[in-house]
């Protein structure tokens, strides 16, 4: 159980890190993703970028389980 919380807490990590990076090179827009920008309110909805993570997460945690 330790082992698990500790991968959690490292995948958690690096995506706080990486997301910054992701932007940077458009990922994080991905055509899915709802976002609303007015002069006062900005809205920011990342659907398909979380199913593309929530897909590539799965994998992963599936071969480390193998």
């Amino acid at each position: 159980m330790v082992k698990g919380l500790v991968i959690i807490i490292a995948v958690a990590t690096a995506a706080a890190f990486g997301f910054p990076l992701l932007e940077k090179f458009e990922f994080a827009r991905l055509p899915g993703d709802i976002a609303v920008e007015r002069p006062d309110f900005q809205f920011y909805l990342p659907l398909a970028t979380s199913i593309v993570l929530s897909a590539l997460l799965t994998v992963a945690f599936w071969l480390l389980n193998r």
